[in-house]
């Protein structure tokens, strides 16, 4: 199963991919040239459809458990000032995701969106520490009843070029449920309140949409 952001993309490809193995295979004599071209033509296609791929994740939805809103790894957890929308101390929790990671990411929590902002600006290399503030990003804010605010933040890393958010401003979200989409590598940033349980630790690995990262 392939994510709805990466269709337009897959189909260019396979098109592509196509036209370039059937110009070798006629136009190429060489046997050992030939060969080696449609082998990378076909990797780069393998390398898109892994990229795009959207596995079935159950969640197990619970207002006591912050999911992990993506794949990756744990790169930061640490006390920081929040100063876009808390203003004041929250505990971060950042999640890296390489080229091969999956890229959809899910709300870590259900909720009502009541904050949902779009920021341009630069591509630092994700783990870069003023990429939370300086690169292209999302920031969003899912408010839950029974545990308050929570704030996450797509942030595009040095290949992404685009950041997908659905969240908006009024909508009621389930945990687990499609949030959004990074292209070609990023990090997630979780803000929660001091005295957050955090289950996680620093290059602990984690699957979007079933690992807790914090309670």
């Amino acid at each position: 199963m392939f994510h709805k952001e990466g269709h337009k993309i897959i189909a260019i490809t396979f098109i592509l991919i196509a036209a370039g193995i059937i110009i070798s295979q006629f136009y190429i004599d060489i046997y050992w040239l030939k060969t080696i071209i449609q082998v990378a033509l076909l990797l780069v296609l393998v390398l898109i459809l892994q990229f795009f791929r959207n596995p079935t994740r159950l969640t197990e939805i619970s207002d006591e458990n912050i999911i992990a809103p993506v794949d990756g790894k744990v790169v930061v957890i640490e006390e920081v000032f929040e100063k876009e929308y808390f203003k004041d101390k929250r505990i971060q929790v950042s999640i890296f995701m390489s080229p091969i990671n999956v890229h959809v990411t899910r709300y870590a929590l259900s909720g009502k969106i009541k904050f949902s902002k779009y920021h341009p600006g630069k591509f630092l290399v994700a783990w870069h520490p003023k990429a939370s503030e300086e690169n292209e990003r999302t920031t969003v804010v899912i408010n839950n009843p029974s545990y308050g605010e929570i704030l996450y933040r797509q942030i595009a890393g040095a290949l992404a070029k685009r950041i997908v958010n659905y969240a908006k401003e009024g909508d009621e979200v389930i945990q687990g449920t499609d949030a959004g989409f990074i292209k070609f590598g990023s990090r997630v940033d979780l803000f929660l309140p001091l005295g957050t349980d955090i289950k996680v630790a620093l290059n602990d690995k984690v699957k979007g949409g079933i690992d807790i990262i914090a309670k």
